[in-house]
């Protein structure tokens, strides 16, 4: 796997990482557009981590430190480059990430049908707080 290469996302790659998550990730964002990426990138330029193996993207992770918790969030791998190790090498730079921060705990945005997922974010030594619910109100609009 040393032709993979793990760095931060370029601006003018974010229409691609748009249409790979068509593709790779499951699920789908309320930021999931142009306008909410380029806010990420222009307030944390080195939160979205891409793997690219012979230039082709081929997973992303976001890995957003907020002063105070880190959060894990679009952890994806394109289907073909799948069980190759891609997802635990962008989560060891995540994490790699939050140790240089300061930060001492990473959680996960994990969809509680995503099986697979929860094998990968096992195997990488992460598991579910039972004690937790995760509660969200959409702004701006509609609160349901």
């Amino acid at each position: 796997m040393n032709d993979l290469h793990i760095g931060p996302a370029a601006a003018a790659d974010l229409s691609a990482v748009l249409d790979f998550w068509k593709t790779a990730a499951e699920g789908t964002s309320i930021s999931d557009d142009l306008a909410g990426v380029e806010r990420l990138h222009a307030r944390d330029p080195q939160a979205l981590l891409l793997a690219r193996r012979g230039g082709e993207l081929v997973g992303t992770v976001i890995a957003g430190f907020d002063g105070w918790r880190c959060h894990l969030y679009r952890l994806a791998v394109h289907p073909g480059h799948r069980r190759q190790g891609i997802g635990g090498a962008l989560l060891a730079a995540a994490e790699e990430r939050f140790v240089a921060l300061g930060g001492r705990r990473g959680d996960a945005m994990v969809l509680d049908r995503n099986e697979r997922a929860h094998r990968v974010w096992d195997a990488a030594g992460y598991g579910p707080e039972e004690q937790w619910t995760r509660w969200v109100k959409p702004l701006g609009g509609p609160t349901r």
